[in-house]
C-alpha cells in the first residue's frame, strides 16, 4: 500500500496554487457569475476552475488513482481515490465573507492516507498523513485539552437544503447553547475540522455532509489526537453524511449527547 506521506508536499503545493487562483478571482467576482445547483447550493466558474487545476496536478502525482470530486470535472472510482473539494465554503466566497478553503485527500479502501486543507483567507495550510501527525504551515498541531463540554467551544454547520433532521439538530443546538462556552458556524466543514485539530474549537458536529467536505479534515483531526465518529458512535463518517468529532478527553460526553438527540 502506498504511504500518504510521500504525497503531502505535492498536495500542499496544489492546494496553495488553487487557493491563489481563488483569491485572485475573488477580487473582481460578481454574483452574476453564480450558478444554482440546488436549493441554497451555489457554484461558480471559480469552483470548477480550481477543481480542474487540482485534478490536473493530481493526475501527475498518482496517475492510477480515481476521483471523488464535488464539481464532477472528472469521474471514476478506483483502488486509490483523490477526494477533492476545490472550494469548501462557496457561499462565504460568493458573499465575500471569510473563510473558505481547498480540501484534498487520498483514500484507499475507506481509509484516508493523506489530507490537506488550505484555508485561503488566513493563508493556513493544514496537513496530515496517516501515522505521522498533523501540522499547520509546517508546525505541529494538536487538539485542545478541555475535559468538560461545559468549558468547550463547539462548531457546527447549518443544514441548507435537507431539513428532515432539523428537530433533533435544533434540540442539540439548544442543549449546547445552554451548556457550553458557545457555538460557531464558520461555513466550511473542512475548516471547522482543522480548527478542532489545532484546538481553536473543542468539538464539531454536522449532518448532510459529503465525503469531500470531511475526508482531509477528519484525518487531520485524528492525527492531531482527536476522535471522529458518526452520530451513533460508529465509523461511517466518510460516506455516512454525518460526523461528530472532538478531542479524546471529552468525546464520550459529546458523543453521548449527539447520539441521544438524533436517536429520538
Amino acid at each position: 500500500m502506498k504511504q500518504g506521506e510521500q504525497f503531502i508536499e505535492g498536495m500542499e503545493l496544489l492546494a496553495r496554487q488553487a487557493g491563489a487562483f481563488i483569491r485572485q478571482e475573488r477580487e473582481n467576482f460578481s454574483y452574476q457569475k453564480v450558478e444554482i445547483k440546488g436549493l441554497n447550493d451555489l457554484v461558480s466558474y471559480v469552483d470548477k476552475g480550481a477543481e480542474a487545476l487540482i485534478v490536473k496536478g493530481l493526475q501527475e502525482l498518482l496517475p492510477e488513482a480515481g476521483y471523488i470530486v464535488e464539481e464532477n470535472t472528472v469521474q471514476g472510482k478506483k483502488e486509490y481515490n483523490w477526494i477533492v473539494d476545490p472550494l469548501d465554503g462557496t457561499t462565504n466566497f460568493v458573499h465575500g465573507i471569510p473563510c473558505y478553503s481547498v480540501s484534498i485527500a487520498l483514500e484507499h479502501k475507506g481509509e484516508i492516507l493523506a489530507g490537506v486543507v488550505y484555508e485561503i483567507t488566513r493563508d493556513e495550510c493544514f496537513s496530515a498523513s496517516q501515522g505521522k501527525g498533523a501540522s499547520c504551515n509546517g508546525k505541529s498541531i494538536s487538539v485542545s485539552a478541555r475535559t468538560q463540554l461545559s468549558e468547550s467551544l463547539v462548531a457546527t454547520g447549518f443544514p441548507i437544503y435537507n431539513f428532515e433532521r432539523i428537530g433533533p439538530y435544533l434540540q442539540t443546538l439548544e442543549t449546547l447553547m445552554r451548556g457550553t462556552h458557545g457555538l460557531r458556524r464558520i461555513g466550511s466543514a473542512a475548516t471547522d475540522l482543522c480548527y478542532l485539530a489545532c484546538g481553536r474549537v473543542d468539538a464539531f458536529f454536522e449532518y448532510n455532509l459529503n465525503a469531500w467536505d470531511v475526508a482531509a479534515g477528519a484525518l487531520i483531526v485524528m492525527e492531531a489526537g482527536g476522535m471522529v465518529k458518526d452520530f451513533s458512535g460508529g465509523h461511517n463518517w466518510l460516506f455516512g453524511r454525518e460526523l461528530c468529532g472532538s478531542n479524546a478527553l471529552l468525546h464520550g460526553e459529546f458523543q453521548s449527547l449527539v447520539s441521544e438527540k438524533f436517536r429520538k
